[in-house]
């Protein structure tokens, strides 16, 4: 068991390692950019950070909630992996099919038993919604966003030519970063 988690360490330690090799060659290069123009500085590394932050607030919120959920017991897994591929649908279940005539069908009780069946908006389910969406690494990237959207543009330092790409770069950033550190 030891050599188990010593290898999960390591492991975990290079895509730390990785992701930070990802962060810092990335701000290096906005750097760069600080000798050419303190204005285009500023909106390539508010940009960036802001997007940057925010996909990563995002990919750990979402994964603190699904393993929220599976340690809860909520999610349950029924279906055999190839089972979902080759019948996505469930077209293909074992369940029984009502071979009745059209006239022995009670076609109101039908409908009930459907309408059963789909999930409606309820209490439960917004609040899991809400718990999923919320989280404060989340909201202070976006806080982040906001104010620094703002701090430029009262500054008349906002020029979105370099503000808009690099929001793009940020996301793909990270996309990319998230994907080492939460999968």
């Amino acid at each position: 068991m030891p050599l188990k988690n010593n290898l999960k360490t390591k492991m975990m330690r290079i895509m730390v390692k990785k992701a930070i090799s990802i962060f810092f060659g990335i701000e290096i290069i906005i750097f760069s950019l600080a000798v050419f123009s303190q204005k285009v500085f500023l909106n390539v590394e508010v940009a960036f950070l802001s997007a940057f932050f925010i996909i990563l607030g995002s990919s750990f919120a979402y994964k603190k909630m699904i393993h929220s959920k599976v340690d809860s017991g909520e999610y349950e897994d029924n279906r055999d992996v190839l089972d979902t591929i080759d019948d996505p649908h469930e077209l293909y279940d074992d369940t029984e099919i009502n071979d009745a005539p059209v006239e022995e069908l009670d076609l109101k009780q039908i409908v009930k038993e459907e309408k059963a069946k789909i999930k409606t908006l309820s209490l439960k389910n917004a609040k899991h919604g809400v718990k999923g969406s919320f989280s404060l690494i989340r909201l202070a990237a976006y806080i982040f966003l906001v104010l620094g959207f703002i701090a430029l543009k009262n500054n008349n330092l906002l020029d979105l030519a370099y503000y808009l790409p690099s929001l793009l770069i940020g996301i793909i950033a990270g996309s990319f970063v998230s994907r080492e550190l939460f999968v």
